[in-house]
């Protein structure tokens, strides 16, 4: 008999196993639409049938395993979270998410229960956007706001996103992707486990966290066009230096995230053309990614970056083209499934503490079906996106423990 509080161990194994598959040899690092994602797919897939789950992959590749309820007409409730990483990633973000549910389904399969509602895990193909730089592909197809101007989208090696996704065996359908897999009405919410990714929890020594909102997030690609000369013969005045205009942009985008309390702004990305050390770039595009708790602040913010990427280019004598990738407002957690979290908590003899979340999270693209909520574990050092991304196995015990009782709380709200 697979007992609950043995769970953990195997969690933190499976999580060992997934970091095999990554397309760097010297690092974690797993795309959408990739092979390896294909291989992650089949492990977590062969796991949901291992625990009396239906399993079937979407159209945009989406692993999605289905524990019927005791009514074949009974509401669903959704839990999950993505299988893609960053660059260079840890272990744990996203990937966690899925598995801490999977121990759950796992116990009451094992226990021979089903429960007045059905529940589904989805292991999201996509929530980082590391392959086409717009986030949440994966939830958005579920919840039926993909929008199908990305398809377009080209990635690194010039493979437009239509393209990869019928490779990986999905639809690129425009109809499909904007069709939400559930109404609203059948839905009883949607709850997501996830590492913390900051230091708040281990400050506290706390092990978990209910969360009470996502910031608000928008994401732009902005190019700045001059005109590439020879390096040695074009003398300074006569320039249209395009990463002069890009470099003067990114310290004004520090600037303003500085003098804006609680915001944060991040450009991580530079590409530069021709990228020639005796060339003077004639092209260079930044990706920019400004977040807030509050939508009008972070709306203000962007409208003035927007407003000295024009000044800037105009006084430099290049052009900007300024292209919007992803516009998120701040959601905020269901009151009632952030209380049946904390009652969980409490019934683990655990301090409830509340707090927001400055990351993003599929639950804020699952936010436009139905109510949300979500479990933050605590994470070494507030480390993530990094290698060194770590949790401990008592933690992850925890938060199996507290998902379990939630799952008996939910229970109240019916089928």
């Amino acid at each position: 008999m697979i007992m609950l509080d043995n769970m953990a161990k195997t969690v933190m194994e499976r999580c060992d196993i997934l970091a095999r598959y990554s397309e760097d040899p010297g690092c974690l690092t797993r795309r959408f639409a990739s092979p390896q994602m294909r291989q992650v797919n089949t492990l977590v897939a062969d796991w949901m049938l291992a625990a009396g789950m239906t399993v079937h992959s979407d159209c945009v590749g989406n692993i999605i395993g289905r524990y019927e309820g005791l009514e074949s007409d009974a509401r669903t409730l959704v839990l999950g979270s993505h299988l893609d990483t960053v660059s260079a990633a840890g272990k744990y973000d996203g990937i966690l998410g899925v598995l801490v549910p999977l121990a759950c389904i796992e116990h009451l399969h094992d226990q021979e229960r089903r429960l007045p509602f059905a529940i589904e895990l989805i292991g999201f193909a996509d929530e980082e956007g590391l392959r086409y730089h717009t986030a949440y592909l994966g939830s958005r197809a579920v919840a039926g706001t993909f929008d199908p101007a990305v398809l377009q989208f080209t990635d690194d090696a010039g493979i437009p996103m239509s393209e990869a996704i019928r490779l990986f065996g999905g639809q690129p359908d425009p109809v499909l992707l904007q069709t939400p897999r559930w109404q609203r009405d059948k839905l009883l919410g949607y709850c997501e486990v996830h590492i913390e990714q900051g230091p708040v929890l281990e400050a506290r020594n706390l092990s978990v966290g209910v969360v009470s909102s996502i910031s608000g997030q928008h994401r732009y690609l902005v190019n700045f066009y001059g005109e590439a000369g020879h390096a040695g013969t074009v003398p300074m005045h006569m320039r249209h230096d395009a990463m002069c205009a890009a470099a003067e942009y990114i310290l004004n985008v520090e600037d303003v995230a500085r003098n804006t309390t609680g915001m944060v702004a991040t450009v991580g990305k530079v590409q530069v053309y021709p990228g020639s050390s005796n060339v003077i770039p004639g092209r260079v595009a930044v990706s920019l990614d400004v977040r807030h708790q509050e939508d009008q602040v972070l709306d203000q913010a962007c409208n003035d970056l927007y407003d000295k990427a024009i000044r800037i280019s105009l006084a430099r004598r290049v052009t900007v083209d300024w292209q919007r990738i992803q516009e998120d407002k701040t959601i905020f957690c269901a009151p009632h499934l952030s209380l049946f979290l904390a009652r969980a908590i409490e019934d683990e003899k655990l301090p409830v503490y509340s707090l927001s979340s400055g990351a993003g999270h599929d639950a804020v693209a699952l936010s436009a079906i139905t109510e949300v909520a979500m479990l933050f574990v605590r994470c070494k050092g507030g480390i993530s996106h990094h290698a060194d991304e770590s949790v401990r196995l008592d933690d992850v015990g925890i938060s199996i423990r507290v998902i379990n009782r939630f799952l008996e709380y939910v229970c109240s709200m019916g089928g």
